[in-house]
């Protein structure tokens, strides 16, 4: 069964991202006393009581607005209140109810949802308590007292939450795939989302870094079903002027940490950069399957050696990433992204690929016999047994004589070896070595 979906709605700056992180008992939206820190809906699990639901966190709601950025903030609010099935409505009690107030209470009132009226900052019961009566007026019943930043009254928040949901809701299976949408700033990662889902999911914008934090879109397709993080674009560090950049940074490392596959946008006009190798190197020392999508092909001119010359590119700059197929597409166009399905599913199955031990040790063995390891100092590699451990990404023990003889050359070679049989297309493979005797 579906789970219950909860949206935390109000306008700027009276701690949403704070009650958000606390009813999800973790830190995941940014937060920080500037207005307008958050801007995507931002979903996340919660639990309660033997409940489970999703949260979304929106940015805050400035309908009179007409500035870009704001108005974008309250296209996503909308979308994240006609998908709630509950809504959190929250006001700052130490102001009062203000004008803004008012307009999101009009807004809420055109949507045949739920809403539990959250008055937050009562930093103290028995002191403020009396602040929350003004609220009434708004219409939505009782104000239920919080702090969130002294997490006082989350429990009953959470109590008032769940008697909402009429049965309790076990988890959705694990048969979902996530997939990271990495790169440096204003490549296209929110168009291409937006442009697979045939929806605005992200915020779209010329203005580099729109997107702070790392964004959630559920989606299913031919049966299999997809979570695609859209993340803040990833700047060097002399780039960021704001501490807002270094936390999108996080968030960003944090979708890959989480993802099952990443994508990594690069802009074809710009070509392969210096931040795009750091970003792919991320990815690839967690190890991660990664495929790279090369964007905004549709504006590059072309002759008849241009993917020839761009591919043979990207092999001479990501050497370490050889292993990762890449795509030339066009969010604008949609020129074949519904192609990139058939790799995520390739890459996934590819990092959950087990070979059988004794087909592994032939191949081991074969491949030391065409190819010794070379000798130093009077020592030469010996490889005993192999077997592997893990998957995701595919993890190979070697017991051997002495692991510092298995020099880099060496494990690229085997590398080679086991890729040429059993493919691992997408995928990096881990060598493992332990001393089994000693020569």
């Amino acid at each position: 069964m579906s789970k219950p979906i909860v949206a935390v709605i109000g306008r700027p700056n009276v701690g949403k991202s704070t009650l958000f992180n606390k009813l999800a008992s973790r830190k995941i939206s940014i937060t920080k006393d500037t207005p307008g820190v958050t801007r995507d809906r931002i979903y996340a699990d919660a639990d309660w009581l033997n409940y489970n639901f999703i949260l979304i966190d929106t940015g805050g709601l400035e309908p009179i607005s007409n500035d870009l950025i704001p108005k974008f903030v309250f296209e996503q609010a909308q979308i994240a209140i006609e998908t709630a099935d509950l809504v959190l409505f929250v006001v700052d009690a130490r102001d009062g109810i203000t004008a803004l107030d008012m307009e999101v209470a009009q807004l809420l009132r055109r949507f045949d949802k739920k809403v539990l009226l959250v008055a937050n900052k009562i930093d103290n019961f028995r002191r403020d308590l009396d602040m929350i009566y003004e609220f009434y007026s708004l219409g939505f019943g009782t104000p239920i007292p919080v702090s969130a930043e002294q997490s006082l009254g989350i429990g009953d928040l959470l109590d008032e939450i769940v008697k909402n949901f009429s049965i309790s809701c076990t988890d959705e299976d694990d048969n979902i795939i996530k997939v990271a949408i990495v790169g440096k700033p204003n490549v296209g990662k929110s168009s291409m989302i937006n442009k697979i889902l045939g929806q605005k999911r992200s915020i779209v914008s010329d203005i580099p870094g729109t997107t702070r934090d790392a964004v959630d879109a559920f989606y299913e397709k031919d049966g299999q079903k997809y979570i695609f993080i859209d993340t803040a674009g990833i700047r060097k560090k002399s780039k960021i002027k704001e501490s807002l950049e270094y936390y999108s940074i996080v968030r960003a490392i944090n979708a890959i940490e989480r993802a099952n596959v990443c994508i990594l946008v690069i802009n074809a006009e710009d070509g392969i950069t210096e931040q795009d190798t750091k970003i792919a190197g991320i990815a690839h020392e967690k190890g991660k399957p990664t495929i790279i999508a090369i964007n905004k092909w549709d504006k590059v001119e072309k002759d008849n050696n241009t993917v020839r010359k761009f591919s043979d590119n990207i092999y001479k700059k990501m050497g370490y990433m050889h292993y990762a197929p890449h795509i030339f597409v066009s969010a604008l166009t949609g020129q074949r992204l519904i192609k990139i399905f058939d790799l995520i599913k390739t890459v996934w199955a590819n990092a959950n690929m087990r070979v059988k031990t004794g087909i592994l040790n032939e191949l081991i063995l074969e491949a030391m016999v065409m190819n010794p390891p070379a000798i130093d100092k009077g020592k030469q590699l010996k490889i005993y047994y192999a077997t592997q451990a893990a998957v995701c990404p595919p993890t190979f023990v070697l017991f051997v004589n002495n692991g510092q003889l298995l020099h880099f050359s060496y494990r690229r070679y085997l590398e080679n070896q086991i890729r040429n049989s059993f493919g691992f297309d997408g995928v990096p493979i881990h060598f493992i070595a332990k001393n089994k005797y000693k020569d």
